[in-house]
């Protein structure tokens, strides 16, 4: 294995290639404690005491920093630490580890993040919220049911014709442009047709 490239990344880190591909990002200081020169051979144990032992450790530092502050859903974390260079299998290894202490539970996150806004999103707006932060459908139908079983509950007219009255839309008053302007917003937040056009039909 020979190192091909070094790239600075910042005054103390670098991103490392090995026969001209990525392999890890390391600290200055252990460029010079591994010998890393572009052109020379790397070490076979330095290499396994790099990924075997610094970098596992370091994601798994990193993650339980991340998660001091906010929770995150496993993509979330993923993610954060793909953008900190670290290897998938190193990712992988950080991951179970955090899971292995309920540091990560996608389920806990969904159920959590739709207690907080089951008064102002919609159902549909929630879940693609939720996918885009990774949590699958499965985990999805599960959150739904807890929150429901913990009495959660929603009114989305309700939650419409608040909208609604936040833009002082009067239907007595407004034109068709401005219905038409209204029906869209309330589509991108979420509602359904069938539901905007119903409240949008009554007095608010």
């Amino acid at each position: 294995m020979r190192v091909t490239e070094i790239e600075e990344l910042s005054k103390a880190r670098s991103r490392v290639f090995i026969d001209d591909e990525f392999a890890f990002v390391l600290y200055k200081g252990e460029l010079r404690s591994y010998h890393m020169v572009v052109g020379k051979e790397i070490d076979q144990k330095d290499y396994e005491d790099i990924v075997g032992k610094v970098l596992p450790k370091r994601a798994k530092l990193r993650a339980m920093n991340l998660l001091k502050n906010r929770e995150y859903t496993v993509k979330q974390l993923h993610d954060k630490l793909k953008d900190g260079g670290y290897p998938e299998a190193i990712i992988e290894t950080a991951l179970a580890y955090v899971a292995g202490y309920h540091y990560t539970d996608d389920l806990r996150y969904a159920t959590g993040y739709i207690f907080d806004k089951e008064g102002s999103r919609s159902r549909r707006r929630i879940e693609q919220d939720l996918r885009e932060r990774g949590i699958d459908r499965e985990t999805l139908e599960k959150a739904w049911q807890e929150w429901e079983e913990q009495g959660g509950s929603q009114d989305e007219e309700q939650m419409i014709r608040k909208l609604l009255e936040k833009r002082h839309y009067d239907p007595d008053t407004a034109d068709r442009k401005e219905k038409q302007r209204t029906y869209a917003f309330l589509l991108r937040k979420g509602f359904s047709g069938e539901q905007v056009g119903r409240v949008l039909r009554t007095e608010i």
